[in-house]
């Protein structure tokens, strides 16, 4: 399957696809996240993570504390040796990656730290999430990372 296509559609579309988000925020659909929710079930029933690993190619997980304190203890290093080995604050201040792609994405698209993954890569691509209206601006962002979000 072409993933790479399913986000240059995504790109294509964008002024669309902020138009409707921007209706749909004005509307507050009730059914909001039940929606989304039975998209993603859906769409990730089609769509191998592996195949693509797009967001581990072109983004940064916000590393939170407790993200640092657990991958740093995986490496048996301090929260300050591994934030200097591996990360830097970005525009917002938050702690990213230094690079991309993720340092930590394995040759086969899996994750060498996958059982210590920070949060936003555990929520990832957050289309499951409850409250969805307060993340669509996200969502809008990553149908250009993620084709199934491009999908959903």
């Amino acid at each position: 399957m072409d993933y790479q296509e399913d986000i240059e559609k995504a790109k294509a579309h964008s002024e669309e696809i902020k138009k409707f988000i921007a209706n749909v925020r004005k509307k507050k659909p009730k059914q909001l996240d039940e929606a989304f929710l039975s998209a993603h079930e859906e769409t990730f029933q089609k769509v191998d993570c592996l195949s693509c690993a797009n967001c581990c190619k072109t983004t940064s997980p916000i590393f939170r504390d407790f993200d640092v304190t657990r991958i740093a203890k995986k490496f048996k290093m301090s929260n300050g040796q591994f934030e200097t080995e591996y990360l830097k604050k970005d525009d917002d201040g938050d702690l990213v990656l230094k690079q991309s792609p993720c340092t930590f994405l394995n040759e086969d698209n899996t994750c060498f730290i996958y059982d210590v993954r920070p949060q936003a890569c555990r929520e990832y691509p957050h289309t499951d999430r409850k409250r969805m209206i307060q993340v669509l601006d996200l969502a809008q962002k990553n149908t250009e990372v993620c084709p199934a979000v491009s999908r959903i």
